[in-house]
């Protein structure tokens, strides 16, 4: 009898954070967690914009009191980055920087300044 009766009362416990994929590009986004979430807020660090694509394993973090207030926090990396600790990377389709701890930046793809191309000798 006393079994029962906790069964029925307690709440169901919700995860703070949980991983989706992308399913509506851009921000606010969409997701699949438990069921589709639409008009997903994008957050990332100061000073950085980003857009998930569909299909980016991201990071949806419930804020509120109740949790019904879903955002996405982060997009899952690839794992071909070969990224000591300390270094950082900066990646889209189509070009990379990569900070180096050893001082030297790595890039790849076409390089504006200004909207000059600049041109790098081989």
């Amino acid at each position: 009898m006393w079994l029962s009766r906790q069964r029925g009362t307690g709440t169901r416990r919700r995860e703070a954070a949980q991983v989706g994929s992308v399913t509506l590009e851009g921000d606010p986004a969409a997701a699949v967690l438990d069921g589709e979430r639409r008009d997903l807020p994008v957050f990332g660090p100061g000073g950085y914009i980003w857009r998930p694509q569909v299909g980016d394993q991201v990071l949806v973090v419930k804020s509120g009191s109740d949790g019904e207030q879903p955002c996405i926090a982060g997009v899952r990396t690839g794992e071909d980055w070969s990224l000591a600790p300390g270094e950082v990377g900066l990646f889209s389709n189509g070009g990379s920087i990569i900070l180096h701890n050893s001082g030297v930046i790595s890039m790849s793809g076409a390089v504006f300044i200004n909207g000059k191309a600049v041109l790098v000798e081989e």
